[in-house]
């Protein structure tokens, strides 16, 4: 697939995400390695804890959001880099048996003084299958003008 420059990105234009289901195994894996606090690797102990079960990283929910995200529209466009994440929010915990999708959409697409590339915002949700936002945050990347 040929790959769209900045030019062709507009403002208002919203991505639809894939799917991603999230298990325990998922869970207690990632937060092993990046963030092995005990809600998220010790199922029992997380059972007894104030969320009343395992729930995943929020760093792993960013994570999957990326995942969704490459496919969806980064691997479309010719993005140079990304600049920064704001803003970023984790309204609910994500739980074993969660299937997550969710939306990027477009807000700014603002041309830099370089002339070769575009500054493109979204903002990003990520919602659960009862409809409900889990993450929230506004991405920001360099996309490449031809």
């Amino acid at each position: 697939m040929e790959k769209l420059y900045g030019d062709v990105v507009r403002s208002g234009d919203v991505h639809r995400l894939g799917e991603y289901a999230v298990t325990a195994e998922s869970i207690i894996d990632f937060a092993k390695q990046w963030d092995p606090q005990w809600f998220h690797v010790d199922e029992a102990a997380a059972d007894d804890g104030p969320f009343g079960g395992l729930i995943a990283s929020g760093i792993q929910t960013l994570a999957i959001f990326q995942r969704l995200a490459v496919p969806a529209v980064f691997d479309r466009l010719h993005v140079l880099c990304g600049k920064e994440i704001e803003g970023v929010r984790f309204l609910r915990p994500v739980r074993p048996g969660t299937v997550v999708t969710g939306t990027m959409t477009t807000t700014t697409v603002r041309p830099e003084t370089d002339k070769r590339r575009v500054l493109v915002a979204y903002d990003v949700e990520l919602i659960d299958q009862y409809d409900e936002a889990v993450l929230v945050a506004v991405m920001s990347v360099y996309v490449r003008l031809p």
